[in-house]
Order: structure tokens, then sequence, then C-alpha cells
């Protein structure tokens, strides 16, 4: 309980940070959940924004709490991005793509003039990689990559649904969830995986990141990406 505290915290405190005329990146998980609904509120309150959702989940939130929709085709810029981590360090590199959509949310928020990360306090560690990294791959390379990426140090599994069947992103990928334990150089091992073919994203998040708000018993931390 004390979790979910933190996170509608967080989640309620970025919303806040949206004005109206804002074109607004709507990210996907527990925390960004909590900032969709909070922005629905305040649309029915008078604000003017138009979303941009990061999954087909957090469109239909965003449909269901009343905030106008619209796509990167039509708004190729967008004033801001709220998103969540599952870690994040000191210098705001993170770990995304828990949930299954790091691949959509790494577009919005590439194409994004601010990031904000939500996050409570479990989410912040001194160095990425107690989390498993998720690595988004085309499903006809999957026994080459596994191995490729085994090779630079980790255990990999393919991310499977409840019922046993593959896991299938909202773009028909498949995940491989990747554990690497202690991430020595998150730069060099981004590189390394962008680098393979059949590798469509990974969810190292580095240098996009530019606001933290860390949600503690009561209170938000702000935490700028100098």
């Amino acid at each position: 309980m004390a979790n979910q505290n933190e996170k509608e915290l967080a989640g309620r405190a970025a919303a806040e940070l949206v004005v109206s005329g804002n074109v607004v990146g709507l990210g996907t998980g527990s925390t960004a959940y909590f900032a969709v609904v909070a922005l629905g509120e305040r649309v029915k309150a008078g604000l003017k924004i138009i979303g941009i959702p990061t999954s087909v989940a957090t469109g239909e939130l965003a449909r269901a709490v009343g905030i106008p929709l619209s796509t990167l085709d039509e708004h190729p810029e967008i004033d801001i991005t709220i998103d969540g981590a599952d870690e994040v360090d000191p210098q705001l590199r993170l770990i995304k793509g828990g949930g299954g959509a790091l691949l959509r949310e790494k577009i919005i928020a590439t194409a994004s003039k601010k990031m904000i990360v939500v996050a409570d306090s479990s989410k912040v560690v001194p160095a990425l990689g107690k989390f498993p990294l998720p690595v988004e791959i085309i499903p006809f390379a999957r026994a080459v990559l596994e191995r490729k990426i085994t090779a630079l140090g980790a255990t990999c599994k393919q991310r499977t649904r409840a019922d046993g069947a593959a896991f299938m992103t909202d773009e028909g990928h498949h995940i491989l969830d990747c554990n690497f334990g202690k991430i020595a150089d998150p730069p060099a091992l981004a590189r390394s995986l962008s680098d393979m073919p059949g590798v469509v994203e990974h969810g190292l998040f580095i240098g996009i990141a530019t606001t933290l708000l860390i949600a503690g018993p009561g209170d938000i931390e702000v935490i700028e990406r100098v």
C-alpha cells in the first residue's frame, strides 16, 4: 500500500507540470497510470491538451478518462512525456520495458522536449541491472540473439504470457528478459545491443530523461539531469 501511495503521489505531481496547449506523451505502467488519471481530471476541469499514448492499454485508459488523443503523424514533436521506470540510477539512466511497451515508449520519449520520469523510492538504484533488461526482438532471430546476448554475460529468457504462449508487443515483436547483474557500462551495452541485427530496441534509456520525480513517504524529490 505504501508503494501504491508513492506511485500516486509521483504521478499526480508530474501531471501538474503539464500546461494548456501541450502535446503530452502518455506513459505506460503502474505509476504513469496515476499521471494519466490525474490529467483526465484536469482535462475535465478545463485543461486543453493532446495526448500521444505509448501503448494500446494507455490509449484505452486515456480515452476512458477523457483525454483527446492524436498520433505522431499529426504531432511529431511532443512537449512533455510522463512515464515510469523499472530502475533509475543517479545519472537518470533508466531500465524500462517491464510492461512490454519499451519501443513505443522510447520513440515517444526521444520525440519529446522533456521526459519526466515518475517513480516510487524502490525504483532508484545506485547502478542499473538488478531488474532484467528487456530486449525487443523479431521472432525470427530469437535463437541467434539469445546466443549473442548470453555471450555478453547475461542469462536470457523469452517472455511468455500466463497461458505459456510467447508475449507479443503492440508492434508484433517478442521480448527477451536478460539478466546482466550490475551493468558496469550502460552506454557500451546499449551500443552492443543496438548493433545486433534483429534487435528492434532495448530497455536502456540513456540521456533521454530530463527530470525525475521520486515519491517517498509523503513528499516528492525532484532531480534534474545535468
